[in-house]
């Protein structure tokens, strides 16, 4: 039976782990594979890494980590950054990444999406869409770390992924990143109704509770989350969480059935 998913999604910058606020501000938090090592333990559903460097400074995926990393990993890991072509990908997975993440790629080459699927599946292609909102409070899509606009809306492009044969779509808030506020449940409802791919959410889940929220109205879907899983407290401590398999089936078993009881 599926699942909703928790992910984790760490950020890396020169190759530390980072946390930003709305796309900015990006703060040390330590050291990613130690990080992947407490996840490991904490038995995570999946985890998604991002060198958010790579692709703002035109820089080929550091192999080496992604090797150290997938190494290490002892669940699914989806890896975005720096790729844009196919036999970056292919030395990606041979790496023993399982996904691969895409976003001003996406855009620039959409093309990429549909030869990437063809070669190794689709459930292996995953396309990012930083989302931001413009004055009229329409949603579009920004590439290289939110510093460029491509003016492109998000559900036109979401459709358009589909069609060339993706498998999963991210949606990520820069204007909720970091602020642990919680979702921006309209942007996933437009998304949500747009398209029948997965699709994970990303940017702004504070607590268990907001994940909760989203599980409850959306069902089978990926939650993802950085500060909520690398912080603690006001002060925001570094601290290493995510729930045990009995917190977060109470979760989910408790989110379903607050969707059944809305149905």
């Amino acid at each position: 039976m599926l699942k909703p998913r928790i992910i984790p999604c760490l950020l890396i910058q020169n190759k530390g782990l980072v946390k930003t606020v709305q796309f900015k501000q990006p703060k040390y938090v330590g050291d990613p594979i130690n990080a992947v090592r407490i996840f490991n333990e904490k038995a995570v559903d999946e985890i998604m890494i991002v060198d958010i460097d790579a692709t703002t400074m035109n820089k080929e995926p550091d192999y080496k980590l992604i090797e150290n990393l997938a190494a290490e990993c002892r669940m699914p890991l989806c890896y975005g950054g720096g790729i844009k072509t196919v036999e970056q990908a292919q030395r990606i997975f041979s790496l023993g990444v399982e996904k691969v993440a895409f976003s001003s790629a996406a855009i620039n080459t959409p093309m990429l999406i549909k030869e990437i699927a063809e070669c190794v599946g689709s459930q292996s292609v995953v396309v990012v869409f930083d989302v931001k909102k413009n004055k009229k409070n329409e949603y579009e899509i920004w590439t290289h770390n939110g510093t460029i606009n491509t003016g492109i809306e998000v559900t036109f492009f979401a459709k358009k992924v589909e069609q060339l044969g993706a498998g999963e779509v991210i949606i990520n808030s820069i204007d909720q990143d970091g602020v642990m506020k919680g979702y921006d449940m309209h942007l996933v409802d437009i998304v949500r109704s747009s398209i029948h791919l997965p699709l994970t959410v990303l940017g702004g889940a504070g607590s268990l509770g907001d994940i909760g929220k989203l599980i409850a109205k959306h069902g089978i879907i990926g939650a993802a989350a950085g500060s909520l899983f690398v912080f603690k407290g006001v002060f925001r401590a570094v601290l290493i969480s995510y729930p045990n398999t009995q917190s977060k089936d109470e979760l989910i078993n408790f989110s379903f059935h607050q969707q059944y009881l809305k149905s």
